[in-house]
């Protein structure tokens, strides 16, 4: 069972985000793709068709998740372990979060 994310820019489906057996895949979305001028969600996931494979979560990800008291206070409500920093990203990065990159749970059906 993976988990998975969808991913906004600026309130516009930019892709997904999901928790595979080796890691981490970050794929954009092809109508995201297709808008000309939309912006790459970082620096580091420039836009493109393939997708981003990585053996840890992205630090442009990681990037969005509370530290400190917050975090702690978030894994304590949430009832997570503060060191699954993929669900603390998918339970946490969909309002607030630093800049205009969102995360929002995709739920299983």
């Amino acid at each position: 069972m993976s988990r998975t994310g969808k991913v906004y820019c600026g309130g516009k489906l930019a892709g997904q985000i999901e928790e595979c057996l080796d890691g981490y895949r970050f794929t954009y979305d092809p109508e995201y793709l297709s808008i000309s001028g939309t912006p790459s969600i970082s620096l580091t996931l420039p836009k493109r068709p393939e997708p981003f494979t990585s053996t840890i979560l992205f630090p442009f990800f990681f990037g969005l998740l509370a530290e400190g008291i917050l975090k702690e206070t978030q894994c304590r409500k949430l009832k997570l372990d503060q060191n699954d920093h993929f669900g603390r990203l998918l339970k946490t990065a969909h309002s607030d979060t630093i800049g205009d990159v969102t995360v929002i749970e995709e739920q299983e059906a």
